[in-house]
């Protein structure tokens, strides 16, 4: 990845800033964009990254972001809040956030990043919830799959360019202070003590699994599960 131009959208903590982390140690140039000002002034203090403020839903800002050649897009971008709610009760504006951030998002980076990538890979990061589907999930499980969908579409449109898909289960970063708050360490020890690996997954393994989808030049309309075996459980 030395010299090698990345965009993490999202990238302001826990899996993306893990990833960018790992990237910059290996000396690719690394652009990290996201809503928080506030992460992105922390990331580039500690990290040799560029930042800029970006709504992945706003196609100006999405087009701007991708106005210059780059060798390889990740969208780890997630907004929880209001993404779980019994059916009955869903507001429609959380469903179109949900699916704003999770699937038009997407569709939007690979829309423009086509313009400027000759070859390279989007990666995009789906979750278990399209596999293992919870009570109040209903549009988080749609979005996930959708994504995946759209990946494969877009492996054979887009080709050469690589398209993949990253599937975390449940991962210990700061979006499980958002949804458990203070039973956010015995929501996560439950869960760990189904799961086959024994624990619940860390930042680091879902970017070291991002990092190997771009990495090798023979993947490509794949979803990766990294989630400790949460689909079997």
């Amino acid at each position: 990845m030395r010299d090698e131009r990345v965009i993490i959208i999202g990238g302001g903590s826990g899996m993306g800033l893990a990833l960018a982390e790992l990237l910059v140690a290996e000396g690719a140039r690394v652009h990290i964009a996201g809503r928080s000002e506030a992460k992105l002034a922390a990331v580039a203090r500690n990290l040799d990254v560029t930042t800029s403020r970006v709504d992945i839903a706003d196609e100006d800002k999405v087009r701007e972001l991708l106005a210059q050649p780059v060798d390889h897009v990740v969208v780890t971008a997630a907004d929880v809040n209001g993404a779980y709610n019994p059916i009955r009760e869903f507001p429609l504006k959380a469903a179109w956030d949900v699916l704003g951030t999770k699937v038009i998002g997407p569709w939007l980076v690979a829309k423009h990043a086509s313009n400027v990538m000759k070859k390279g890979s989007i990666t995009f990061t789906s979750g278990v919830a399209a596999y293992r589907p919870s009570p109040g999930s209903s549009m988080l499980g749609t979005a996930n799959g959708a994504l995946e969908a759209l990946a494969r579409t877009l492996a054979v449109e887009l080709a050469p360019i690589r398209v993949n898909v990253v599937s975390p289960g449940w991962v210990d970063t700061p979006i499980w202070d958002d949804l458990a708050g203070d039973a956010k360490h015995d929501r996560l020890s439950a869960m760990a003590a189904k799961l086959p690996a024994g624990r619940v997954g860390r930042p680091s393994d879902i970017a070291q699994a991002m990092r190997a989808v771009m990495g090798n030049e023979f993947i490509t309309g794949t979803t990766v599960h990294v989630e400790g075996g949460h689909r079997l459980v």
